[in-house]
């Protein structure tokens, strides 16, 4: 297949396919009038590409699994190096995890403070709201 025909199947631009084949990630292969031809591994590797990319890692995270099906191996996490970089991508989400969960429990803390210092009975409006107020009544006596 052509590079528009692998793109339109990869769900992604040619302008894409360029950019891995550039970078090393999909074999640029040409047919005698110059036209670059894919096959059907190319579109698996594609779609290893993307899938990973959907779920966070980048395209240079990508390499060994791409390389595991260039290698012949029925999945692009087949290979130990593919292993190595799902271990170091679930360290990183764990590490986001912890961070995430402190600020949240920050923000919390935050909210029960602020929630118990409020007055009983109307809250009073904030400096933007009474400018507010006051415009309206200004509006409402024209």
């Amino acid at each position: 297949m052509r590079i528009g025909e692998l793109a339109e199947r990869a769900g992604v631009s040619t302008r894409t396919l360029r950019y891995y084949e550039s970078r090393g990630l999909l074999p640029a292969r040409r047919a005698v009038n110059g036209y670059r031809v894919y096959g059907d591994d190319d579109l698996r590797l594609v779609e290893q590409i993307r899938t990973l990319q959907d779920f966070g890692f980048g395209l240079e995270e990508t390499r060994p699994f791409v390389e595991c099906l260039q290698a012949g191996h029925p999945a692009g996490d087949s290979c130990p190096a593919s292993l190595a970089v799902y271990r170091k991508k679930l360290s990183e989400l764990d590490a986001l995890i912890g961070e995430l969960t402190t600020v949240r429990d920050q923000v919390t803390a935050e909210l029960v403070r602020a929630e118990a210092e409020l007055p009983e009975g109307p809250v009073p409006l904030c400096e933007l709201g009474q400018a507010q107020l006051r415009m309206r009544q200004l509006s409402a006596d024209e």
